[in-house]
């Protein structure tokens, strides 16, 4: 038995404009609702509301046999409520199949796990009441920004009363062992650990639309076969992915959709897959082994790691100046400068700044409103140093 999970992120930041040295002090607008608009515009129209109709459409044509996992960040959320409502209502109309679940994670999509845990607890506990409130559920598997996993991560998912936690099936990892089974983190006593299928994962993400990849056209027929193989070696296939997978980072007229459409139903021709939601993997599967996870572990760029946003100094200079302003933000009760000092955790911001391009080059560019990684960095800056006359003025 083969039980086949996809897991998508829903994921937007709120970009901030190029800031300059003569706006500190004088401009308190530090993001760029004009972009942020026009950005969340385009997505909608070519992945949101047409991947979510065929998702609904596959459901009610499979009789709930499909089933699907969701992350949806906080800051793709307010976009949704503040320029496209109509997203969000076609998420809760997913949610009311019961074929659909959402994860938890950092409200802010934000890399606080690694600099302050108290934020991000409370960045946790931010998104599971955006999940109760808009969709009435509360999430059981917790899925961390960019699934920055180690050890440590497992005990606080544990003691925030998650079941288990994404992790990227990483070579260096894994070693001999197959990411298609459930594993359990040795530092903590119940969570379970999930792991992406990469090489599956990014055969849809990453080559479907390459026609130097030797397997192209990547059919649907074609891919059931690869799932199948699993039979007998095997018992998840987790197929974790953004959702701008669907119309933005493969396009409608290269045969996304058509293979979207078609996929379900090949899978299923073999009699021992089946589709399941992460949660309803976790309680049918006991973990095979034990994983002990020192060292962290992302699912970004070909190193895995945490070079995508902490690899250079621009980075961790920008980073450490943030985290530093936490007491001082936290103590001044102002509520508009607690939640620009939030959106600045975002990870993405640290992602433009990133000058490590080579073979990662072109998705470190998506949606990137900066020409160079140092102009984000001077804009970022920019903003701190304003923040700081606020709160010096507000202290």
């Amino acid at each position: 038995m083969v039980s086949v999970c996809f897991y998508f992120q829903v994921h937007q930041p709120f970009r901030i404009r190029k800031y300059s040295i003569f706006d500190i002090g004088n401009a308190n607008d530090y993001f760029d609702a004009q972009k942020n608009t026009q950005i969340m515009q385009k997505v909608t129209k070519k992945c949101y509301l047409p991947t979510n109709k065929l998702i609904l459409e596959l459901i009610n044509k499979m009789d709930g046999k499909f089933k699907v996992s969701y992350s949806i960040t906080g800051m793709a959320l307010e976009q949704f409520q503040m320029y496209m409502p109509e997203v969000l209502d076609s998420f809760k109309e997913l949610s009311k199949t019961k074929c659909v679940e959402f994860l938890g994670e950092t409200y802010h999509h934000s890399l606080s796990f690694l600099y302050s845990k108290d934020e991000f607890m409370e960045q946790v506990k931010m998104h599971n009441n955006a999940m109760k409130k808009l969709f009435n559920c509360k999430p059981k598997i917790f899925r961390n920004t960019e699934l920055i996993y180690n050890n440590e991560l497992a005990n606080c998912a544990e003691k925030m009363g998650f079941n288990a936690v994404l992790a990227e099936g990483a070579d260096h990892i894994l070693g001999w062992r197959s990411p298609n089974f459930v594993y359990k983190a040795k530092t903590a006593d119940n969570i379970k650990l999930l792991l992406k299928n990469y090489k599956l994962s990014d055969d849809i993400a990453f080559r479907f639309s390459e026609k130097s990849w030797k397997e192209f056209p990547l059919t649907a027929p074609k891919f059931s076969q690869w799932v199948n193989t699993v039979n007998g070696n095997g018992n998840v296939v987790n197929l974790f992915m953004d959702y701008e997978t669907f119309g933005e980072h493969q396009w409608e007229d290269k045969g996304i959709f058509e293979f979207l459409k078609h996929l379900p139903f090949e899978i299923l021709k073999h009699q021992d897959n089946e589709f399941l939601m992460l949660s309803e993997a976790v309680k049918k599967y006991d973990a095979v082994e034990k994983l002990d996870i020192h060292n962290v572990v992302s699912w970004a760029d070909v190193e895995r790691d945490l070079s995508a946003w902490l690899g250079n100094k621009m980075q961790t200079s920008a980073i450490k100046e943030l985290y530093l302003m936490e007491a001082s933000v936290k103590a001044s009760g102002n509520k508009t400068l607690l939640e620009n000092w939030r959106k600045l955790q975002t990870s993405d911001h640290f992602y433009y700044m990133c000058t490590k391009w080579f073979n990662d080059g072109d998705v470190h560019k998506y949606f990137n409103p900066y020409e160079s990684p140092y102009d984000s960095f001077i804009a970022f800056m920019n903003i701190i140093h304003d923040m700081k006359l606020k709160l010096k003025n507000e202290l």
